[in-house]
């Protein structure tokens, strides 16, 4: 068992502390915000993600898991420090390290022994250099500069929805150190996962840092590949998905990211395609194919709107018309509206004139005060059911499993006119045409 803080209870901090107490550890998850630490005291978990309220709840009752917004205290006792506080994007698009900081100075203003201080939030590279920098100012004030401690650089790969199985169930877990005393206790860390034989990455500090960047920014360009194919489809009359089966069964490709739809959005590919461009403009290296990327995905959702837009030419176009929108987060299964390519489109829509009715099964309540300026044109519904009556069409913005096997009969029979803008692909043209309805899909 090994003493853990873990400094930040957000989307990252919160997994990680309760997926690390399910481990064995003793986790003490802390944050200056002391609404949250009731709420979470109270057992009430702030982020919809399927599993982790069992998991927090398990491991509360354990004893192994703990709430405070006393980070002193957190800090003092434990022997691993992680920081998973958050890195928001400034206009340039550079990640903001404020949080990182202002965490690393606290550490070095309390610790009075041998500390493994872990950066778990995602970082630009040389950002471990800067916590050991800020950590050791606030010891030479202290007039301590011989405390010693390890920075150690451990990115986290969990996905939105599945955070839970990823965090138990890793590819990899990366360990960027620079003394094999931070290897061997990270290595205790994970101790659990020894028995599954995960293989351990060990590497130095901006390897580690710069794997985490290279991942998510080639993802991201996996998903943007197959969009741009899929509108390259559409224009010589292919069919995406057979391209994409056949792409997913080359083993040098592989089965993931090959979907088509309207873009990728959330908190982690947007934030760290971004940042990583900007670090190697900075480094005077730039990467064109991660700029190009970004510039593509941006462009993906005015071609979905595009879409939407020319199909409904034959009833006058999009002003006036009510729009039933299903599904409004980045992705299924979980309640992130950041950066969300369904809230793009709805805006869009809105924005050329059409009248929303909107449904999302989590979000929908979060959503709201996104629609405050043009409430008046944004109707939220009880269901999938309610959002499409008396609509002029249908559009599935996000792929949620209640949306995959709708009563197409019904839905006929409650449009106003029979459009149905698939924007995930999760129908069949056939049968969707078959209860006569025009179907719109992407890249086919």
């Amino acid at each position: 068992m090994v003493k853990i803080a873990v400094i930040g209870t957000g989307y990252v901090g919160l997994v990680s502390g309760a997926c690390l107490a399910d481990f064995g550890n003793r986790v003490v998850c802390a944050d200056i915000d002391a609404k949250k630490i009731s709420q979470l005291k109270k057992g009430i978990i702030p982020i919809y993600e399927p599993g982790l309220e069992d998991v927090v709840s398990n491991n509360v009752k354990a004893e192994r898991l703990i709430f405070t917004d006393d980070l002193r205290a957190a800090i003092g006792e434990s022997e691993v420090v992680f920081i998973a506080v958050g890195t928001p994007p400034r206009p340039d698009g550079s990640a903001e390290l404020s949080q990182v900081e202002a965490v690393a100075r606290q550490i070095g203003r309390v610790i009075a022994d041998y500390k493994v201080v872990v950066t778990k939030s995602t970082v630009p590279v040389g950002t471990a250099r800067k916590v050991r920098s800020w950590l050791t100012e606030e010891l030479v004030a202290r007039g301590v500069p011989d405390i010693s401690f390890d920075v150690v650089s451990n990115p986290e790969f969990l996905r939105e929805g599945s955070a839970v199985f990823d965090f138990m169930h890793p590819d990899r877990i990366v360990i960027g150190a620079e003394t094999q005393r931070a290897r061997d206790i990270m290595k205790a860390v994970y101790r659990a996962l020894y028995l599954t034989e995960t293989p351990y990455i060990e590497t130095g500090l901006e390897t580690a840092e710069m794997i985490k960047y290279a991942a998510n920014s080639f993802l991201a360009l996996k998903i943007t590949f197959i969009n741009e194919i899929a509108n390259l489809c559409e224009r010589v009359g292919a069919d995406v998905q057979d391209v994409a089966k056949a792409m997913r069964r080359d083993k040098r490709i592989g089965p993931k990211f090959l979907h088509p739809g309207p873009g990728y959005g959330g908190s982690c590919f947007p934030k760290d395609t971004k940042a990583l461009a900007w670090l190697a403009r900075q480094a005077g290296s730039p990467l064109t194919l991660v700029e190009a990327t970004i510039a593509a995905n941006e462009r993906q959702r005015e071609l979905m709107l595009a879409k939407i837009e020319k199909g409904l030419a034959g009833e006058g176009g999009l002003a006036q018309k009510t729009l039933a929108l299903l599904g409004l987060t980045f992705k299924p299964n979980t309640d992130d509206l950041r950066d969300s390519p369904a809230l793009d489109i709805a805006q869009g829509l809105l924005a050329r004139g059409a009248i929303l009715r909107l449904y999302d099964p989590i979000a929908l309540q979060t959503a709201k005060a996104s629609f405050n300026a043009t409430a008046e044109r944004v109707y939220l519904a009880r269901d999938e059911y309610d959002a499409i009556t008396g609509a002029h069409a249908l559009i599935i913005a996000t792929e949620w499993n209640q949306f995959r096997n709708l009563d197409l009969t019904r839905i006929k029979g409650l449009l106003r006119a029979p459009y149905f803008f698939d924007l995930r692909n999760i129908y069949q043209r056939q049968a969707v045409e078959e209860k006569g309805l025009r179907y719109f899909g992407v890249g086919k």
